[in-house]
């Protein structure tokens, strides 16, 4: 289970769409605090999803080869079909300039508490609603347990963290390299999303499998 959980939050914190938005909210006017915002944004977010999954569940796993564990790994299933889906959709468009979202072209007038909306918009959520399923197959009773979900949350986070923190310590080497990072995430965004999205889609599709073959 936390080998799963170290491969979700390590695709969530590579997604391009993410991160081009942390690159365009820190080149904007008071870009620190906008940054800040959406850190906090989306940290929270990712705890309070965590938090609820595991009261939902009472931090006890759910029974093999039960109706609710197969109902799960069915869900699982699905999330790993609709994420080989997307990666199959961004496939070829490697060469062509990728379409900006409307809302790029309004992070200048964002205020530090849209920024932190935007962390909420902008999760991955197929590849968080993999999280919760794994995070349902888990025990979390004791310190030791609920640290590790701590360390999924900040795995999650950790290229806009850092992002946030280099631009505090070095502000002005990263204003000066934030539209060369942003040409580059520009350039490679979907081939991003396809590596990963067909990476992990296909890896929770073949766990799902051998998961509902062995209940059967």
């Amino acid at each position: 289970m936390w080998i799963d959980l170290f491969l979700i939050g390590l695709v969530v914190t590579l997604e391009p769409i993410p991160i081009t938005g942390m690159i365009l909210l820190l080149a904007a006017e008071r870009g620190l605090m906008k940054g800040l915002g959406y850190v906090l944004g989306w940290m929270a977010t990712l705890v309070a999803i965590v938090a609820v999954t595991v009261l939902i569940t009472g931090g006890q796993p759910l029974i093999p080869q039960s109706a609710p564990s197969t109902a799960e790994l069915a869900v699982k299933l699905l999330i790993g079909t609709v994420l080989v889906f997307i990666g199959y959709r961004h496939r070829g468009k490697g060469s062509a300039a990728p379409k900006q979202p409307k809302w790029m072209s309004g992070v200048d007038r964002i205020s530090p508490l849209g920024a932190a909306g935007l962390g909420f918009l902008l999760q991955p959520w197929v590849a968080v609603a993999a999280g919760v399923a794994t995070i349902t197959e888990s025990k979390v009773s004791s310190t030791e347990q609920w640290l590790l979900l701590l360390l999924f949350c900040l795995l999650c986070s950790a290229s806009l963290l850092t992002m946030e923190i280099y631009a505090a310590v070095r502000p002005e080497e990263v204003k000066a390299r934030l539209g060369e990072l942003l040409d580059w995430m520009n350039s490679h965004r979907d081939q991003a999303i396809v590596y990963l999205s067909l990476g992990l889609g296909l890896y929770i599709m073949a766990r799902s499998i051998y998961g509902l073959v062995s209940a059967g």
